[in-house]
């Protein structure tokens, strides 16, 4: 079963194009160790009329800071564990002198994946579908 680490942090929105250059860096060292998915996403609707709490509320953001929401996607837990200690040992995975954002205030933790939507098939088969009525109509001109 597919495994996800989950991280919830929040950014000095001034330092969020010096914290994507970063990402960007690290999402690249999780690809090459064989992660299977790396995004790093930024708060943009945080307004949840109706909810007993937020996102923000529950990180208790601060003000002039974006939330970050990011995830890494694995195949499995061993594989995860494996892709992280490769990770961790990689020589390009060094830490900035100065971070873009407070490590303290970062939320982590792993999840096993118990949905999984994958889009890819739902385009596959909307390719295959699309062939197959092409391959109709040229048999119809005939």
């Amino acid at each position: 079963m597919a495994y996800a680490d989950g991280f919830l942090l929040q950014v000095p929105t001034k330092n969020l194009a010096a914290y994507r250059k970063m990402s960007a860096k690290a999402g690249e060292i999780w690809m090459k160790h064989g992660a299977l998915d790396y995004k790093e996403c930024a708060g943009d609707d945080m307004a949840a009329e109706g909810m007993a709490t937020t996102f923000p509320k529950a990180m208790n953001l601060k003000p002039k800071h974006t939330l970050v929401f990011s995830w890494a996607l694995y195949p499995s837990r061993a594989e995860r564990d494996r892709i992280l200690k490769l990770v961790m040992s990689d020589p390009a995975m060094k830490m900035p002198k100065t971070m873009p954002f407070d490590p303290a205030s970062m939320l982590y933790g792993g999840f096993e994946v118990i949905v999984d939507m994958k889009p890819e098939k739902k385009k596959a088969a909307a390719k295959k579908a699309v062939k197959k009525k092409s391959v109709a109509k040229k048999k119809a001109k005939r």
